[in-house]
């Protein structure tokens, strides 16, 4: 597994923060089998965020995709790409926003470059690119040991739950 990179510099006035599996499930209403990240690195708000998944073969989807050959399928990796952005946004807008769930409106320029296998740990460093009111848009990669395995921008939309499950 690759080791945690070092804090780097953040921006003016801007200030690291990372979420382990516990604060994650603070940020975002998915839980076990669509949580797609276990934590997020370097969070500098409104600005980037690097997510982490430890694919491993317990994963519901590899028993059918494929049995024999397990493959992590591309959608979800641009899931994981999703909720790392979610997160971000979430932690941006930050505990005083009340109930509110981030959805997906675009994925474009998406590529899959290599498959992803049990064993490898996926790095979702994405970065926003504008957002304008409640719609955010974001570029991802993702990359296992350094080598880019896909990419997207893609844009989201930050929407009050009428509802809230408890």
């Amino acid at each position: 597994m690759n080791e945690v990179p070092p804090r780097q510099t953040p921006t003016e006035g801007a200030t690291f923060t990372h979420a382990d599996i516990a604060r994650v499930m603070e940020l975002l209403p998915h839980r076990y089998p669509m949580l797609m990240i276990d934590r997020v690195l370097n969070m500098i708000p409104a600005t980037s965020a690097e997510g982490v998944k430890n694919v491993t073969i317990n994963e519901p989807f590899f028993q059918g995709h494929f049995p024999g050959h397990p493959v992590m399928p591309g959608v979800l990796i641009v899931e994981a790409m999703a909720q790392t952005a979610g997160a971000l946004v979430m932690h941006t807008l930050g505990s005083g926003v009340g109930a509110k769930v981030v959805y997906f409106m675009t994925i474009d320029k998406c590529r899959f470059r290599q498959p992803v296998l049990p064993g490898d740990q996926l790095r979702i460093p994405v970065k926003v690119v504008r957002s304008r009111g409640p719609v955010w848009k974001f570029t991802g990669e993702a990359r296992v040991d350094g080598a880019l395995v896909a990419e997207a921008e893609y844009s989201a939309m930050i929407v009050d739950v009428k509802d809230p499950a408890p």
